[in-house]
């Protein structure tokens, strides 16, 4: 199994790419620590179900310590929680934009600062966040969106040379998705989805399991040597 015995936290696991990333790295013998704001119920019990909000610097403090005490250790972090709250800049409110500010990038900041200690006194670690093709080339509509994932790149490749330093072996790295089919592009019209998968060279719409089997490789130990770098999972929408 590729992650036997490793503690894994994943943020934002209670739908879409974060829960089938919780159930794939139970799967591969993690035990997964699984995050949401919102309650979420799952069949394997070596996923354990933690209520949080990843704006909440006192929460997070509070489930990492936890998580420690009770499993030892902290070898997998996953940030993968995010929301969107789309307008073109002449109507995008300033609640819209500190919103998604304080979820999508202030958060990922939150997790990782509460996390890496512990990673840095083991020596070692694995930290995976999810940008998206949208902070590398845009998208009308999605200034505050965009602003977080570009921003999430930045930290990254910032964090793999920090964490690096002092012989220090923990791993940084983004995953950058293209259009995938997730509970949150159930709302957008079957047209607009369609146009989305033509943009792609492959023709055709993402899925969870393919963007959370990048996840798999990044958190495991076949990345070894992968570090500060942010892997398109996009059906050739960028190259």
């Amino acid at each position: 199994m590729r992650l036997q015995d490793k503690v894994c936290i994943i943020t934002g696991a209670g739908s879409g790419i974060g829960r089938t990333a919780a159930e794939l790295f139970a799967k591969e013998g993690a035990t997964v620590i699984a995050c949401d704001v919102g309650e979420a119920v799952y069949d394997d019990p070596k996923i354990h179900f933690y209520k949080l909000d990843v704006t909440d610097r006192a929460r997070i403090a509070e489930v990492v310590k936890e998580v420690v005490e009770k499993f030892g250790k902290i070898d997998v972090l996953v940030n993968n929680a995010g929301i969107t709250r789309d307008a073109l800049i002449q109507k995008m409110t300033e609640e819209d934009w500190d919103r998604v500010i304080n979820v999508n990038l202030k958060g990922v900041f939150n997790m990782t600062q509460a996390v890496v200690p512990y990673m840095l006194e083991a020596g070692k670690g694995s930290i995976v966040s999810t940008s998206s093709v949208v902070g590398i080339y845009g998208n009308i509509g999605q200034t505050n969106y965009a602003a977080t994932k570009a921003g999430i790149i930045g930290m990254t490749k910032t964090w793999a040379k920090e964490f690096a330093r002092k012989g220090a072996k923990i791993r940084v790295n983004a995953v950058a998705p293209g259009f995938i089919r997730t509970p949150m592009t159930e709302k957008v019209p079957e047209k607009i989805l369609t146009e989305m998968a033509e943009k792609a060279a492959l023709k055709r719409l993402g899925e969870a399991t393919e963007v959370a089997n990048v996840y798999l490789f990044l958190a495991s130990d076949e990345s070894s040597y992968v570090t500060g770098q942010v892997i398109g999972v996009d059906g050739g929408l960028i190259m």
